[in-house]
């Protein structure tokens, strides 16, 4: 992720959570706020409902990979918060990166043309 710090801290979270804007999907919630920077700034959060430690990073691994292969699509100068949400399922890497891809797009924060000439579908 060449172009995106992590964000550790809980007021980063607490902020981006109280001023950002959310798209909530089936498996993940999105939650994007400007930072009038030249870098993204990536917080992930994945709740003890979800399972065990051991499931919980298999979730972040997963979010963090799906937003890797992203990044070049995305714009930079923003935070953003990727919660996992808890779901009967266990998290397959092909939905995690699908829904990202959809809550970016609705969030408008998905260059659509870099995707196209890429030759992604």
């Amino acid at each position: 992720m060449k172009n995106t710090e992590r964000l550790k801290k809980n007021s980063d979270f607490a902020r981006i959570y109280r001023k950002g804007r959310f798209f909530p999907g089936k498996y993940l919630v999105l939650y994007l706020l400007s930072n009038n920077t030249e870098i993204n700034r990536l917080g992930v959060s994945v709740s003890k409902k979800i399972g065990k430690s051991v499931k919980r990073n298999r979730v972040k691994r997963l979010i963090r990979e799906s937003y890797r292969l992203l990044e070049p699509f995305i714009p930079v100068g923003l935070d953003i918060v990727i919660t996992a949400r808890k779901v009967d399922t266990t998290y397959s890497f092909a939905d995690i990166m699908k829904e990202m891809k959809f809550l970016f797009k609705k969030a408008g924060a998905f260059d659509r043309e870099k995707w196209d000439t890429s030759g992604n579908s």
